[in-house]
């Protein structure tokens, strides 16, 4: 990720799930905030609950590589925290990336196309 970091902090979690918009959708939960840096710091959350280790890392790699492909599209300068839902572990790839998408869309941070 060339224009990205990760948010790794609990508190930055919670500040994240307290004060920032989100957008759902039957396959993730989209949470973003203003940050005041001029890089977009990126989260994700799977719960224990959808699987074990392997499928939960599946996931995660999933979406890492929907927001390295598709990160010159997003406005800088945001937290982003992705929540998986159960339905994302038996979903395809292009239907993550499409819902994602149209998340990130509806939450007014994905627009810029480089």
């Amino acid at each position: 990720m060339r224009f990205s970091t990760s948010l790794k902090s609990n508190y930055e979690f919670r500040r994240l799930y307290s004060k920032g918009k989100s957008a759902a959708s039957q396959y993730a939960v989209v949470y973003c905030r203003k940050n005041r840096s001029p890089v977009n710091k990126l989260g994700l959350t799977v719960s224990a609950k959808i699987g074990n280790a392997v499928e939960r890392n599946r996931i995660r790699r999933r979406y890492k590589e929907i927001y390295r492909l598709n990160e010159g599209k997003f406005n800088s300068g945001y937290d982003i925290v992705i929540v998986a839902r159960s339905k994302s572990r038996y979903s395809r790839y292009h239907e993550l990336e499409a819902d994602f998408l149209s998340l990130s869309k509806r939450l007014g941070i994905c627009g810029n196309e480089k």
